[in-house]
This record gives C-alpha cells, structure tokens and sequence, in this order.
C-alpha cells in the first residue's frame, strides 16, 4: 500500500501536467478574428453562427439577436461547454464576431474550449463542420483550465 499511494499521486500529476496544453494551430484558428467584409457575408456568417450553436451546445440557446447568441448553462460543476456569440459592427461597415465558451468545472471543460472555438471559427467561414487537425475532437473531454476568453 506504502508504495501504491506515490504511484498512483505521480501517475496523476503527469496525467495533469500535461492535459492542459494546447495545439499551437488550433490555438491559432481559435484566435485569429472573425471579422466579415460587408452585410451580406455578416448575414451569411451570422446564422452559421447560429446553427453552429445550436447543433453543438448542449445547453439551450437563451439569446438569439442581431448582436448575441447566449445559451444558458454553465451550471452545477458540469463539464459542458456554455456559449456566448457576439457581433459587433465596426465603422467601415464590417463586423466582427466573437467567440466565448465555458464551463463550470474545474476537471476541465467538455468539449475543449479552444477546440471549439477553432471548429465553430471554421464553420461560419466556410460552412464547413469538419475536425480541426491537431484538436481534440470537439465532443473530446480536455483537462485543465475551464474557459477560453473571448476572441474575436
């Protein structure tokens, strides 16, 4: 048992050490601006948005305007992502969209946030639901850090 105990507390400390990281290229879709050039890719762009959401959030959609997609959630230690879309209209008539996804857990968030902000980045620029390369799936669970800050 003596000896169990240290096996077990190391197996665990590497299993966390390394849950949290992040693939570079995913990092780099998730972050990178989704930003539409003029009103009728905004609108394309906009209710992909919205589908994305609703096709991938476990949580119902709260909020639907022509500035915000909510679902509600997070909520009682859950795994599952939360979301939060925003569209902001800049002064050269084009508009940029933000992405926020959390969860209310501290063994880490069902999917990967930044997985999913990558897939749902991916998807409302080319209609596309495709797995990101080097991202968990997004249905994958990922250990370490419960949220991904809004990016645009």
């Amino acid at each position: 048992m003596k000896r169990i105990l240290p096996i077990l507390l190391c197996a665990s400390a590497a299993a966390c050490s390394t849950g949290g990281q992040v693939n570079p290229d995913v990092m780099q879709i998730a972050t990178a601006p989704l930003t539409c050039s003029d009103k009728t890719q905004c609108d394309l762009w906009w209710q992909r948005a919205q589908d994305w959401v609703r096709a991938h959030s476990r949580y119902e959609v709260q909020t639907a305007t022509d500035t915000l997609i909510q679902t509600t959630g997070p909520g009682g230690g859950r795994r599952l992502l939360a979301y939060e879309i925003t569209k902001s209209v800049n002064n050269d008539g084009t508009a940029t969209i933000g992405f926020a996804a959390h969860c209310d857990s501290s063994l880490g968030c069902k999917p990967n946030p930044w997985s999913a902000g990558a897939a749902f980045k991916q998807f409302v620029r080319s209609g596309v639901d495709a797995p990101i390369p080097g991202a968990d799936a997004v249905d994958a669970p990922a250990a370490g850090g419960a949220q991904a800050p809004a990016s645009p």
